[in-house]
This record gives structure tokens, sequence and C-alpha cells, in this order.
């Protein structure tokens, strides 16, 4: 689930809308330029390729003559190429008979000893055509005109076709692709460069942004720095006045409700070492005395107004442990762990190890000579399992341990109330407790999760 949330999370980015566009503009547009240069050229060479033949046309039309009713064309032209046997150059001459199959009444010389040619097109009297043909197995040209020579009151018909070998044009057109594609293979490289870097260049503010925003989550700095383009400038100015603002609230709440605390302790101190209170009346101010000290507790979390605050939880951790081995050395209780470095509570450190401190301290109670810490965290989570070898907590109690007052019995000391604040802390942070059996321990095994929003 998180490989495809990392992967929509990177397709989503502007960085990656940034550089699929660029990608798009050089790998396909240039492309397409090509393209479109080749043909262009394709079809210039064959236009001049056309032209060329025309005018061999009308040099070997010139010295054609009819004489009763025949055709007559010298056998040397003035073209030398027409001259030279299979120069590459032919000229023939071709009549219809009355099956209108055309037949060949004259070559030049360089066509001797090359086969008739096969599918010739006959235009039209004053038309010309232009196509592509093979004679043997190399493909040429052939251009025919088509003309009528006026002889004692008849009409002689002929159509003169001029055939060049279409190896001289291809090597051009070859020629011109190779120069074409290296050109632009060398442009799409240099625009690659050019647009990588302009985008590096252009999203480097907001990449610098993402990362003190990271920083400032993590709690290792409290504000963003306002060295920003103007676009980001009013944002950054806006979050950090927010940040101020929250800090300076969240302070003042917890200022004020030690101040509460203490005015209110102080009074049920004095009223609790009255001689002549009863009984009731001193177990209902021990009441009120646990009351507050829950509420107080709960209202100092700092929940999520604590956004961008990151605790790494190994090192709240490693301090409640070292702690708590000093106080349960009578008896001996072994506290392992097994820490993730790189995991993150994201709210207040307070919270924190009053969370962890709670549940490790019932465990150590609760233990016979084994307690477990296991954290694990990435991203978009948090787990925090806090296992113990001792007898457990039976079915009935899972639902009601988390009440205030409720003790699971397998420590006396206390007023019952830990379990509440961690519930409380954990509900105000959208997280999720449970409580098991440990298959590891054999003892009851709390586990707590948060999700942390993307």
């Amino acid at each position: 689930m998180s490989k495809r949330a990392d992967i929509w999370q990177t397709l989503n980015s502007l960085k990656a809308r940034l550089v699929v566009s660029a990608l798009l503009f050089i790998l396909v547009l240039l492309p397409l330029i090509g393209v479109g240069l080749n043909d262009a050229f394709t079809e210039q060479v064959k236009s001049a390729a056309k032209n060329e033949l025309s005018a061999y046309f009308y040099s070997v039309l010139a010295v054609t003559e009819v004489e009763n009713g025949q055709i007559f064309i010298p056998e040397l032209v003035l073209e030398n190429r027409f001259n030279l046997i299979q120069s590459g150059l032919y000229a023939i001459a071709t009549t219809q008979d009355s099956t209108h199959s055309p037949t060949i009444v004259w070559h030049s010389q360089s066509f001797m000893g090359i086969p008739p040619p096969t599918g010739i097109t006959i235009p039209a009297t004053g038309q010309s055509a232009f196509a592509a043909i093979e004679l043997g197995t190399e493909p040429h040209l052939i251009y025919s005109f088509s003309v009528s020579f006026a002889s004692q009151d008849q009409q002689v018909p002929v159509t003169i076709h001029i055939i060049k070998d279409q190896r001289e044009f291809q090597q051009q057109i070859d020629q011109f692709n190779q120069q074409l594609w290296t050109w632009l293979l060398i442009l799409i490289l240099v625009m690659l460069v050019f647009q990588l870097s302009w985008l590096i260049w252009t999203i480097r503010p907001l990449a610098r942004f993402t990362q003190e925003l990271h920083s400032v989550e993590l709690g290792k700095s409290r504000q963003l720095s306002s060295q920003y383009p103007s676009e980001l400038q009013a944002v950054a100015r806006q979050l950090n006045i927010l940040l101020n603002t929250e800090q300076t609230q969240r302070q003042r709440y917890r200022n004020a409700l030690a101040d509460l605390a203490h005015s209110l302790k102080t009074p049920l101190a004095v009223i609790k070492s009255q001689q002549d209170l009863s009984e009731a009346s001193s177990e209902q101010i021990s009441t009120i005395s646990r009351i507050i000290s829950h509420q107080l507790k709960r209202a100092q979390t700092a929940a999520a107004a604590s956004w961008h605050l990151g605790i790494p939880v190994e090192q709240v951790a490693s301090k409640l442990l070292r702690t708590l081995a000093k106080i349960y050395q009578e008896p001996q209780i072994s506290l392992s762990s097994d820490i993730d470095p790189a995991a993150i509570f994201k709210g207040d450190e307070t919270d924190l190890t009053e969370m962890l401190g709670n549940l490790l301290d019932n465990a150590c109670k609760a233990a016979k000579s084994k307690v477990k810490l296991t954290v694990r965290g990435d991203a978009y989570q948090l787990q925090l399992c806090i296992e113990d070898d001792g007898p457990g907590i039976s079915d009935a109690l899972k639902h009601h341990i988390f009440e205030r007052g409720m003790r699971a019995d397998s420590y006396q000391q206390g007023h019952g109330i830990g379990l509440a604040i961690v519930r409380d802390l954990v509900d105000s942070y959208n997280g999720r407790i449970s409580v098991s059996r440990s298959a590891n321990l054999g003892g009851a095994q709390f586990t707590i999760s948060f999700i942390h929003s993307v």
C-alpha cells in the first residue's frame, strides 16, 4: 500500500508534472518535426528528380522525327549517358498496338542488355506520369510523356520514357536523414540538459520549502525562512505567523494550567489535613484531587495542534527505560527494547512521555521478570508495543481497564487513572490503543497505533 502511495505522491507532484511535460515536448515534438522535415525533403528530391527527367525527355523529343508514319530517333543523342551501355540513365519510346499494349520502337544505347520493363504507365496525349519501377531487381524512377506527331494526314502517337537509377536520389535522402537525425539527437540531448537544469533551478524553492516544512514537522526548527520567490513569500510568512501564534498560545495555556493546578492543590491539601475531617469527606477530597490531576493532564496535551512537532521515539523511550531500570531493581525487572531509530511521534514530547511512562510503569509493576518495548514506524504510521510476562489481563477487564479508577489488580499502587490518561492522550491524536495477551512473554500486551497524515 505504501509503495502505491509513494508512486501516486510522486506522480501527483508539481516536479513530476513539469518533468513529464518537458519530456513530452522534447521527445515527441522534436521527432515529429524531424519526420515532417524528412517527408518535405523526400518530396523535394522527388520533385527535383521529376524535373530532371522531364529535361532529359525534352532533349530526346527534340531529335524525334516521323517519316512515313514511323518514329525515327537517332541512335546517338546529345546526352552522353544515353550513349553508354547500362549507365543508369535510359530512354525508350513506345507505341500502342491494336491491343493497346505498349511496344518498344526505340531505346537508347544505354538500355542494351536490360530486360524490358513491365507495368509501364501510358499517359494520355499531352499528359505525363512519374512513378517508381524496377529494372531487374534495382529500383528506378520513370518519367513518361505522351505526344502525337502529324504525318501524311494521320496522327502518330508515341510515348517517350526516361528511366533513371533511383540510388542516386536515395543516397541524397539517406544522407539528409543521417544529418537530420544526428543533429536532432544532439538538439534533444542539449534541450534535455537545458530543460532539466531550468526545472531544477525553477522548483528549487519548492524543494527547499518542503524540506523546511519537514524540519518543522520533525521539531528540528520552529520557523520557515523568508528567502523565497514572491509567490511563496506570502505563504511562508503566514505559516510563520501561524506557528508563532500556536506556540505562544500553547505555552500560555500550559502556564495558566500550571498556575491553576498549584492554586487548587494547596487548598485541597489544607482541607485534607484537618483532623476532624470525616472519612467520607477525605475520600471525596482525594477523588477531587485525582479528577483535577487527570483533567489537567488531559488539557495539557498538544494533540492535533502539534502537527508541526516531530519527536524521535528512541530518545524518549531510552530515558524512560534507564529510569525504570533504576527504580525496579528489587525485584529485578529485565527491560529490553527493539526500537526503530527512524520512528517519529508527530506530537508533543510530554504527551509521548506520559503515554510510554504510564504503560511501561504498569508493565513493570505487573511483570515477573521481563518487560519489552517494541517500536515500529515509517512516514505513514507509528506503532508502540509494550509487553510483560505477568499474569495478563482477563477478557472481562479488557473493556473496563481504561476507565478512571479501574485497575487490573496486577499491582495495588496508584489511583487507577494512568490508563485513562493514556487512552485520552491516544484519542486526542486520533490513535488506537488495544490490549491483548503477549505471544512472546505471555503477559499483557498494550499496542498503540498512530496514522500519520501525508
